[in-house]
């Protein structure tokens, strides 16, 4: 394969589910990054440019909203997806208005995580497109 892997970063509190989620999108061919926080994703981006950045809201130190207020700042193109097991109405309101791409509940079906991936790394719109996928709680 002569193209050139898509990097993800994935940024999780929660080590099983950030590692889990890296295995799956690894196998699938992508080049992965992980994070435990919104620091430690805003510096690992000093560095290193990504694609797409999946990131859960609920996170200690720097919660995922924080992360992408940031992101605005100083990285205003990221393509991101949010993730949340809280799954409400102006958590997804603020997630849209901040500029993320999508927002997901968990548990996270993987086969509609990777659609949307696919969907955002083929056309890399950097521009936002407003979409929510419900899981049933």
């Amino acid at each position: 394969m002569a193209e050139m892997l898509k990097r993800i970063l994935v940024v999780d509190d929660e080590e099983n589910a950030r590692m889990a989620l890296s295995k799956i999108l690894t196998r699938e061919g992508y080049d992965v990054a992980s994070a435990g926080n919104g620091y430690e994703a805003l510096n690992y981006l000093r560095d290193k440019e990504v694609e797409l950045i999946i990131t859960d809201i609920n996170m200690p130190e720097m919660n995922g909203m924080a992360f992408l207020r940031e992101l605005n700042r100083s990285h205003p193109a990221s393509n991101v997806i949010m993730i949340t097991a809280y799954g409400e109405v102006e958590s997804y309101i603020e997630a849209m208005n901040l500029g993320a791409f999508e927002y997901i509940n968990k548990p996270v079906k993987f086969e509609e995580l990777n659609k949307i991936i696919r969907k955002i790394l083929k056309h890399k719109p950097h521009g936002h497109h407003k979409e929510i996928h419900h899981e049933a709680v």
